[in-house]
C-alpha cells in the first residue's frame, strides 16, 4: 500500500496554492494525500487534484467559537483516518493533528506557513497572542519535522525553539512556454494585487495612490476587510471610474492567466509584526514567472532576492505618493528601458527560482521522515 499522509488546514482549498503544489508532488512520488480544509458558505466544488480532498463545515465563520468548533470537528474526522504520519499546517490546526499523531504512534509534522503568533490580528490582541504563543512552546518541540516558507522565518523558529526548521519556499512551478515579454496591448495598464484583504497588507495607502496613478488596479482576493476597502474605494470614487476592480475569489488557474495580462504586480506589506517582515510571500514568484515586473515593500527576503535578480522596485514605506511614484515608473508612460530589464530579468530568473528545484527539498524530508515505503498505520 502506499504511504498515507494527511495534511490539514482552515483555508478554502480551492485557493490554497501552496497546499496544492505540496501535496500534488507527495501525490506524484507515490505517497496516498489526504489534504482536509474548511467548507465556506460560498465555496465552490472542489477543483479535481491527484490526490483527495475533504472539507469541513463549520456552524461558525470567525473567531474563537470558530477555532474551537473547527478543531473539534476535525479531531473527530482524523480519529476516523489512518495515516503514516500528520502534518498540521500552521498553529490553528495543530492540537488535533498532535493528538491524533500521538495517539497512533506516527511522526507529528508541522508545516508553518507563517508565524501565527506575529500576524497582525494576533499582535493586537495580546491576550490572544499569549494563548497562540503557549500553542506554538508546546507543539514545536513535539514535532518530528518542522519546515517553513522562507530562510528568515526558519531562523526566528529556529532561535525560539532551538530546533531545526527546514525551508520549503512557495514558488511556482515552472511552466512552458514561458509568459509572454510584455502584456497584452488590452491589459497595458493592469495593476494586479492577488491575496488576502487582510491588516497589514498595505491595500488602504494602495487605493489612496490610485488617484495619482496612471493604470487600473484588480484585487483578487477576500478576507477580514473586504467590505471596508470597498467602501473606501467607492469613497474616493474609484469604484465609478473603473479604476479599481475587485475580482473576490480567483480560482488559481485563471489567476496565472491573470497574472500574465498584467502589467504590474504589488506585494505590499506593513511591519505590523514579524510573520509579515520575514515573510516570503508566493505572489512574489507568480508575478516573476508570469514576466510581471513588481513594486514591493523592502523587507529582508525580497530585498535578499531582488539584489540577487533584479525583478522589481522595492519602496521603503506605503505613502500613498511613494506608491504611486514607483507605480507610475513601470506603467507605459513611465521608464520605458527599465521596465524591459526587469521583464528580462524575471525570464532570466524562472530557470533557477521555480516549484521543480523546490520539490525536491520536500520530497527529500519526507524520504527521510518515512524512509520504508510502506510503514504500518494505526
Amino acid at each position: 500500500m502506499p504511504t498515507r499522509l494527511v495534511f490539514t488546514v482552515t483555508t478554502d482549498l480551492n485557493y490554497d496554492q501552496r497546499m496544492q503544489r505540496i501535496c500534488s508532488s507527495l501525490a506524484g512520488a507515490g505517497y496516498e494525500v489526504l489534504l482536509v480544509g474548511r467548507q465556506w458558505p460560498a465555496s465552490r466544488p472542489l477543483t479535481p487534484q491527484p490526490y483527495r480532498q475533504h472539507r469541513l463545515r463549520c456552524r461558525f465563520t470567525r473567531g474563537k467559537l470558530f477555532y474551537l468548533e473547527f478543531n473539534l470537528r476535525l479531531l473527530l474526522f482524523l480519529l476516523g483516518r489512518r495515516a503514516a504520519a500528520w502534518c498540521a499546517i500552521d498553529l490553528d490546526t495543530a492540537l488535533p493533528v498532535w493528538l491524533r499523531a500521538r495517539l497512533g504512534g506516527q511522526p507529528f509534522v508541522y508545516d508553518a506557513h507563517e508565524l501565527f503568533t506575529e500576524v497582525p490580528e494576533v499582535v493586537a490582541r495580546p491576550r490572544v497572542q499569549r494563548l497562540w504563543r503557549a500553542i506554538e512552546n508546546f507543539i514545536v518541540p513535539r514535532v518530528s519535522l518542522a519546515y517553513t516558507v522562507g530562510p528568515a522565518l526558519a531562523r526566528v523558529f529556529e532561535q525560539r525553539h532551538g530546533r531545526p526548521f527546514a525551508v520549503v519556499r512557495n514558488i511556482s512551478r515552472l511552466e512552458e512556454p514561458p509568459a509572454p515579454a510584455v502584456a497584452e496591448p488590452a491589459a497595458a495598464d493592469i495593476i494586479l494585487y492577488q491575496g488576502a484583504l487582510n491588516a497589514g497588507r498595505g491595500l488602504e495607502p494602495l487605493l489612496e495612490a490610485m488617484l495619482q496613478v496612471n493604470g487600473r488596479l484588480i484585487i483578487c482576493g477576500e478576507g477580514d476587510l473586504s467590505d471596508e476597502l470597498r467602501a473606501q474605494a467607492r469613497r474616493l470614487g474609484l469604484l465609478q471610474s473603473g479604476q479599481v476592480e475587485f475580482r473576490g475569489y480567483v480560482l488559481p488557474a485563471d489567476l496565472r492567466i491573470l497574472t500574465r495580462q498584467a502589467r504590474v504586480g504589488v506585494m505590499l506589506l506593513e511591519n505590523q509584526g514579524l510573520s509579515y517582515y520575514y515573510s516570503l510571500a508566493n505572489k512574489f514568484f507568480d508575478y516573476l514567472h508570469a514576466g510581471v515586473p513588481q513594486v514591493v515593500i523592502d523587507f529582508p527576503e525580497y530585498r535578499a532576492l531582488n539584489e540577487q535578480y533584479n525583478v522589481a522596485d522595492l519602496i521603503p514605506a506605503l505613502e500613498p505618493a511613494t506608491l504611486a511614484a514607483a507605480l507610475n515608473r513601470l506603467l507605459p508612460d513611465g521608464d520605458a528601458a527599465h521596465y524591459r530589464r526587469l521583464v528580462e530579468n524575471c525570464h532570466r530568473a524562472r530557470p533557477e527560482l521555480n516549484w521543480q528545484h523546490e520539490e525536491q527539498h520536500l520530497l527529500g524530508l519526507y524520504a527521510r521522515l518515512l524512509p520504508t515505503s510502506s510503514p504500518s498505520v494505526v
